[in-house]
């Protein structure tokens, strides 16, 4: 904390980016009945007729969450609507319509924009959504990409971050710490041809990885399969901070601990290699290396018969009571406590 002409001056690296959206939301006043949920979610809510309509916004920036040097044109327009359809997936809704916002430099031509724009159009495809508007504007500190997705949910079906019980079993979706692998492998590469601009990408191998971080997959596919199997989760987010991250949101929003195990972890096993190859521990790639964009939820105990079978969905821990912590129970049998120490923006 500084202090300059009399007035106090915080950082805000000294709160960090929740603590910066926790001080700016507690100043914030909603004025119609109609707004169920604001700040604090994946989405925000708001109630017409029988349904709930959700709305997520999320910026990309280019130099903090991505690199033109190894990031396509077309991968990124696809990552940055597939982002985006994460968080209304994390409400367990069904995302409708995106707007883009774009700003631009003056390095761009119209076929760049043009190849941003294809990767966006094959994720609104791929997801089934409509491109409804937006704005674009010059920008002289790099690419700047915002998208808001709009989406909706039966009032009795939306999950929220705050809806854990006692005893809820936590599962996740996929596989974990990919999209961090793939990252270390990307940046490596991207140093060896700063050295040498002739040499060729090896990427051959790291196809998995590399794939997770470029262009990562929004789980529609289980919140299709949750209707099927008559599951609502009691609680769900999405994995972009890292596992730590998002299992410390849904102990804060539910007033609940946790407990997981580190041999229920799902680690593919290309990430095992890539984070041998560079000395990493691959717990923490899953831990805390985000990006991943599967589904972390809660379900009730009656809930395990339908999913316990299921190849995509895997069961790691539950919740118990705040008094306990939040603690991983280590291949050994050894409890640790958990550390949330994915990205932090400021």
């Amino acid at each position: 904390m500084n202090e300059s002409n009399g007035e106090k001056r915080t950082e805000i690296g000294e709160i960090g980016e929740f603590g910066l959206i926790d001080q700016l939301a507690s100043q914030v006043s909603t004025y119609h009945d109609s707004t169920i949920k604001g700040i604090g979610d994946d989405a925000a809510a708001y109630a017409v007729g029988d349904e709930l309509v959700l709305i997520s916004t999320d910026m990309l920036v280019e130099g903090i969450h991505f690199d033109l040097s190894y990031a396509p044109l077309q991968h990124l327009g696809y990552k940055a609507v597939a982002v985006n359809i994460s968080d209304i997936a994390a409400m367990n809704g069904t995302p409708k319509q995106i707007t883009v916002s774009l700003g631009l430099t003056s390095r761009f031509s119209v076929e760049a924009v043009e190849a941003l724009y294809e990767g966006i159009r094959t994720a609104c495809d791929a997801y089934k959504v409509d491109l409804v508007g937006g704005d674009t504007t010059s920008s002289r500190s790099g690419l700047i990409i915002s998208i808001t997705a709009i989406g909706s949910a039966k009032k009795g079906e939306v999950a929220y971050r705050d809806g854990a019980q006692n005893k809820d079993i936590v599962c996740v979706t996929g596989d974990l710490g990919g999209a961090y692998a793939g990252l270390q492998v990307l940046a490596r590469e991207k140093q060896e041809y700063l050295a040498n601009p002739d040499m060729q990408p090896q990427l051959d191998k790291y196809s998995y990885v590399v794939g997770r971080q470029l262009r990562p997959k929004a789980r529609m596919d289980i919140i299709h399969e949750f209707r099927d199997l008559g599951i609502v989760p009691t609680s769900m987010i999405d994995i972009s901070d890292g596992l730590a991250s998002e299992l410390f949101h849904i102990c804060k929003s539910s007033g609940l601990g946790v407990a997981i195990y580190e041999d229920k972890l799902p680690i593919d096993q290309s990430t095992y290699e890539t984070a041998a190859e560079f000395s990493i521990d691959p717990n923490t790639c899953a831990m805390n290396g985000g990006e991943d964009y599967e589904l972390l939820f809660t379900i009730r105990q009656d809930d395990f018969e339908k999913i316990k079978n299921h190849p995509d969905i895997h069961t790691i821990g539950y919740m118990h009571e705040a008094d306990r912590g939040k603690v991983m129970v280590t291949r050994n049998n050894n409890t640790v406590a958990l550390q949330a120490q994915g990205w932090k923006h400021f």
